[in-house]
């Protein structure tokens, strides 16, 4: 593990940096245990201070974690999909919410990814996650749901189709698109929505679903796309109209 003690970037950021690639290649396993504050501080020559700050943001990225006692120390963490899931969405979130990523190339990505699982969605899909799918189309059905339960409604309507593929990467890569992305659209879009419509394509792909027939998923998800883009159109002239 080695840093340039003459770079211009942050010590403690080239620190984090270097043991992130050692955990990624494999060079420190899952479960070991770090040198000592005190030894990676004679390693990189800098002080504790910014070992400590390089751990800690190791920690944030949940690379590592602390164990207090005798037999304490720093350890390489047994990342779950679950920790990973989260990160995904914060990062996607905060891509959008900063104007990093377009309307539409955000929008292209989320029904692309989607589609890619819709032929093991409709192959593997369960009771259950028909189930949820049937219950947020009737949701959205009622006159009196706010727009803030119906864009809610309407992840959990596409959570669940990419849950029905029963694949944890292709869940973890699609996080970012349904509970990032979506909702961020939606609030795009909320305003100039036919919740009639958007119920009618739920349906549809439902019923691609149920018959296991994925190429009527995929042409649901399509018009879908369609609609949001169609939708998102004739928000930003609106907007644009305005003096």
């Amino acid at each position: 593990m080695k840093i340039d003690p003459d770079s211009a970037a942050d010590l403690s950021a080239q620190i984090a940096e270097a043991i992130r690639s050692a955990i990624v290649s494999g060079e420190l396993n899952v479960d070991e245990r770090l040198p000592s504050e005190t030894e990676l501080s004679d390693h990189f020559s800098v002080s504790r201070p910014t070992v400590r700050e390089a751990l800690k943001r190791l920690a944030a990225q949940s690379l590592i974690r602390t164990q207090r006692g005798a037999t304490g120390g720093a350890f390489v963490n047994r990342i779950r999909y679950q920790d990973a899931y989260a990160d995904q969405v914060t990062n996607a979130t905060l891509l959008l919410s900063m104007n990093q990523i377009s309307f539409d190339t955000a929008c292209e990505a989320r029904f692309a990814l989607e589609r890619a699982c819709a032929r093991l969605a409709a192959a593997r899909r369960s009771a259950d996650h028909l189930a949820t799918m049937r219950a947020e189309i009737h949701r959205q059905s009622q006159p009196g749901l706010t727009d803030e339960a119906f864009c809610a409604s309407d992840v959990t309507f596409h959570r669940a189709l990419v849950d029905s593929a029963g694949n944890p990467v292709l869940s973890y890569q699609l996080a970012g698109a349904v509970e990032a992305m979506q909702p961020l659209m939606n609030m795009i879009t909320f305003s100039a929505r036919d919740r009639a419509r958007i119920v009618a394509l739920h349906t549809r792909i439902a019923d691609g679903m149920e018959a296991q027939d994925d190429v009527a998923v995929s042409r649901g998800l399509s018009e879908l796309e369609d609609e949001t883009r169609a939708l998102a159109t004739s928000v930003f002239a609106a907007r644009a109209a305005k003096p």
